[in-house]
C-alpha cells in the first residue's frame, strides 16, 4: 500500500459524553490512541457542542475565534461577567443562552418562574454594536421559561400589563402581559442574520411542551409546571393576536424554555439543528476531502439520536462523499442501530467493557474509552500491514 493510499487521516468530532467526558476530552485520547498505534497518522479534532454549554468554545477552538467579554444581567438580574465568541474576522458572534441563563449559574436556586433570558438579549446588542453580520446561538441548558421574553425586553421590545404599564417578563408572570409592542427593537439588530441552535422537536405548550417536558429540571414541581404552561399558552395567544404569529405548535418552539419562540418571533431567527450549523460553519465537506476516517460519537446512540443530533447529522453529510464513520459511544441500544447504520454510520463502538450502571462507570471512562480506540487503531494498523503485503 503506498503512502498516499494508507489509512492514517483521521478527524475526531464527537459530541461531548454527558456526565462523563467533554468533546475535547474525547478528541484527546482519541489521538493520544491514534499516535500510540499509528506514529505516522495525521489526526485532526474539532470539538462539539450542538447547542448548550461549551458550543462558543467548540467553534472557538475549530475556528480560531476570540472570545468579548461582556457585563451582562444574569438569571436573577444579578451584574455578571461573562463572554460571547467572534470568529470570521468578527463577522459572527457565537452566543450560549446558558452563559447567563444556565442550570449551571443558578445551581441549587433553580426557580423558572423568576429567571430571565435578559442577559441574551444584552449579549446580542452587544455583538450588534460590534458590526457582526450574523449571530448563531445555542439554545441549550437553560434554567429559564420565560419564551425568551426577557432577551426580547432588553433590546427594546416592550411587554406592557393591563394597566399599561411596561415590565420584564419571567416564567412566572407571562400571564400579566396583555400587549406587546414591538416597535422599539433596536435597529442595530434588525439586519442580522440570526441563526438558533435548536435541538428539540417539542412545541412551545401542552404536554410535551416546555414546560411540562424540561421544568421539571428546572425546578419545577408539578404545580409550578402547569403555572408555567398556561403563561406560555397565553404568551402564544398575545403573539398570534398582536404579531400574528403562530408559535405555539411549531417544532423547537420549547429550546430553551420557549427561547424558540421567542426567538422565532422577536428576533426573526431561523432554528436550526445545531450539528447541521456546526458543520456548515466549519466547512465540514472541505475538511474532510483529505480525510480517510471520520470518528464521531456520543454518550448514548439512542432514539434521540435519530433526531439530527450530532452523530448522524456527521453521518449523513459523510455518505455523500463515500467516507467511513466509525462511532464511539458509551452505549447503544439495540432496536435504533440498524437504522443508524442505514444512515451512514459504518461501526458503532462502545466503550464500557463490563456490566456496570453509568454511576460506577463514568469514573472509569477515559480508560474505556482509551481501551476501545486502541483496539480499533490496532484493527486499522494490522489492515493496513496486510494490505501493504
Amino acid at each position: 500500500m503506498s503512502a498516499k493510499n494508507k489509512m492514517n487521516r483521521f478527524l475526531f468530532m464527537p459530541d461531548s459524553f454527558k456526565g462523563t467526558l467533554s468533546s475535547q476530552q474525547v478528541c484527546d485520547t482519541l489521538t493520544k490512541a491514534a499516535l500510540k498505534i499509528i506514529p505516522d497518522c495525521k489526526c485532526k479534532s474539532i470539538y462539539v457542542a450542538d447547542s448548550g454549554e461549551g458550543t462558543v468554545d467548540s467553534f472557538l477552538s475549530a475556528l480560531n475565534g476570540e472570545k468579548h467579554y461582556v457585563k451582562v444581567k444574569g438569571p436573577y438580574m444579578e451584574t455578571m461577567r461573562t463572554y460571547y465568541g467572534l470568529i470570521n474576522d468578527g463577522d459572527t458572534a457565537i452566543i450560549e443562552v446558558a452563559s447567563c441563563a444556565g442550570l449551571d449559574i443558578v445551581k441549587n436556586h433553580k426557580n423558572p418562574m423568576l429567571t430571565t433570558t435578559f442577559g441574551v438579549g444584552e449579549q446580542l446588542l452587544d455583538a450588534a454594536e460590534q458590526g457582526v453580520k450574523r449571530i448563531i446561538i445555542g439554545l441549550g441548558g437553560s434554567c429559564t421559561n420565560d419564551g425568551g421574553c426577557g432577551a426580547a425586553a432588553a433590546v427594546g421590545i416592550k411587554f406592557l400589563n393591563k394597566e399599561g404599564v411596561s415590565f420584564i417578563p419571567t416564567g412566572g408572570t407571562l400571564k400579566d402581559i396583555c400587549k406587546i409592542d414591538t416597535s422599539g427593537l433596536d435597529n442595530k439588530l434588525k439586519n442580522i442574520e440570526i441563526l438558533a441552535m435548536c435541538d428539540v422537536d417539542n412545541p412551545l405548550c401542552g404536554k410535551n411542551g416546555a414546560a411540562y417536558i424540561f421544568g421539571p429540571q428546572k425546578g419545577a414541581d408539578l404545580t409550578t409546571v402547569y403555572e408555567l404552561d398556561r403563561g406560555l399558552m397565553h404568551l402564544s395567544n398575545i403573539i398570534w393576536h398582536d404579531l400574528g404569529f403562530k408559535v405555539a405548535s411549531i417544532k423547537g418552539a420549547a429550546a430553551a424554555g420557549g427561547m424558540g419562540a421567542g426567538m422565532l418571533t422577536f428576533f426573526n431567527a431561523q432554528l436550526k439543528r445545531g450539528i447541521e450549523i456546526v458543520l456548515d460553519t466549519v466547512n465540514f465537506e472541505e475538511e474532510i476531502k483529505d480525510i480517510d476516517i471520520i470518528f464521531t460519537g456520543e454518550g448514548k446512540i439512542d432514539i434521540q439520536s435519530l433526531r439530527g443530533k450530532v452523530v448522524l447529522g456527521i453521518a449523513k453529510r459523510a455518505m455523500r462523499y463515500k467516507k467511513p464513520v466509525i462511532a464511539i459511544v458509551g452505549q447503544s441500544e439495540d432496536s435504533t442501530v440498524s437504522e443508524v447504520f442505514k444512515q451512514g454510520v459504518t461501526a458503532i463502538f462502545p466503550i464500557n467493557r463490563r456490566a456496570e450502571d453509568l454511576s460506577i462507570s463514568q469514573y472509569i471512562s477515559v480508560d474505556n474509552l482509551r481501551y476501545t480506540a486502541e483496539n480499533i487503531f490496532r484493527l486499522i494498523k494490522t489492515m493496513q500491514s496486510q494490505s501493504h503485503n
